[in-house]
């Protein structure tokens, strides 16, 4: 009997789930375990493995369309399996248009390049496109990019992350204030602990980490700013449930790390790895991107100084992390050189105003600037 493939739920609160690739065709073997497909849902996307081993009999999603969690998206059964029945049962068939022949490689480099496969002509048997047909309509296309305007469509990622930005433009009064930190001797506690963390739990420390650790100090010692505005009530949490925003191929994915004020400086950094290596290989779960109270964004990786972060709707404060450079500083009237750490504050003006947000700011600034603080 045919196995059913559906479009998974990833949390209470999905409403569609989008086929982004389709990794096999109709005909083609299939082992248990193996991914058959990615999809992606507002800021999650993940492989879909076979629940069994056969033939795809029947493919009922195409690629970029959207359906609701627990719709059927494939069949899978033995090759010479009958599939009208199923048919039959399948109440949301919707008439498709004939599938282009692509084996799964020249599929793969099609989508990286955004070549549309209904372009390309395949010299494979049976007229299948290959790897050679996309390698040689690469430079058609780089010779019409010069004379065309390119439109690529929007995936559901790239859709949500558009609506909540938006959103939170339009629903909050938005300030940023800027400092910098001298964090000179931070570096210099970080290169001493790094061979001990290393060593000792197979972690290295980064500014970010610390950068985290300060700013859960400074939550707890000025929670107006670890709160949400909500329908004319601020809401002030107890509990710091940290967001990381984590950068992506296709998007943005902001992983929370729950109860980070009961964690060391060590267990801190672990998470922010572990749930960074989760967002980049499209394994968080939905509600590991859900109830966040403050987030932390860092672009110091790009160059950038200070920029503007946008509130990460409903909490009233983001901080985000510039690049760290060298300029010569006094201590003691002596000029030396010291390292510098912009940061840039972004809160809701509705919850709390300039001067103690401000307070905040200046107490990440102090355990920055007293990086032992961090870790007493």
């Amino acid at each position: 009997m045919a196995v059913e493939v559906v479009m998974p739920k990833l949390g209470m609160s999905m409403k569609e789930g989008t086929v982004s690739v389709w990794n096999k065709e109709v005909g083609e073997t299939v082992n248990k375990g193996e991914s058959i497909a990615s999809i992606n849902s507002e800021k999650i996307e993940m492989e879909i493995e076979s629940p069994a081993e056969g033939t795809i009999l029947d493919i009922k999603v195409s690629e970029g369309e959207g359906v609701p969690p627990g719709t059927v998206i494939c069949y899978i059964g033995e090759g010479n399996e009958p599939v009208e029945e199923k048919k039959a049962r399948d109440n949301q068939s919707k008439p498709k248009k004939e599938r282009k022949k692509i084996s799964p490689v020249a599929r793969k480099m099609a989508n990286s390049a955004n070549l549309d496969i209904d372009t390309l002509v395949g010299t494979g048997p049976g007229g299948r496109i290959t790897k050679e047909d996309v390698l040689h309509a690469l430079p058609e296309r780089e010779e019409k990019k010069q004379n065309e305007t390119e439109h690529q469509p929007i995936n559901m990622m790239r859709k949500t992350i558009a609506s909540r930005m938006m959103e939170s433009l339009q629903t909050s009064a938005q300030l940023t204030i800027t400092m910098k930190a001298d964090v000179t001797q931070l570096t210099n506690l970080q290169q001493q602990l790094n061979g001990t963390a290393i060593a000792r739990y197979d972690t290295k420390l980064t500014i970010t980490d610390f950068v985290a650790k300060a700013a859960i100090l400074s939550l707890l010692e000025h929670p107006a700013m670890n709160s949400q505005y909500h329908n004319g009530v601020v809401e002030t949490f107890e509990n710091v449930h940290l967001g990381i925003a984590a950068a992506l191929d296709n998007g943005l994915a902001v992983p929370v790390i729950q109860h980070a004020e009961r964690l060391t400086l060590i267990e801190l950094a672990k998470s922010i790895k572990f749930y960074g290596q989760k967002a980049r290989e499209g394994k968080l779960l939905h509600d590991e991107i859900q109830g966040s109270t403050f987030t932390l964004t860092n672009l110091g990786a790009y160059g950038v100084e200070h920029f503007t972060p946008i509130l990460n709707p409903p909490e009233a404060g983001i901080l985000g992390v510039g690049t760290m450079y060298d300029t010569p500083v006094y201590r003691d009237d002596e000029l030396c050189k010291g390292t510098i750490l912009p940061l840039s504050l972004t809160f809701d003006h509705r919850v709390l105003d300039g001067a103690p947000a401000s307070a905040f700011l200046s107490t990440v600034k102090a355990h920055l600037e007293e990086p032992i603080s961090t870790l007493l």
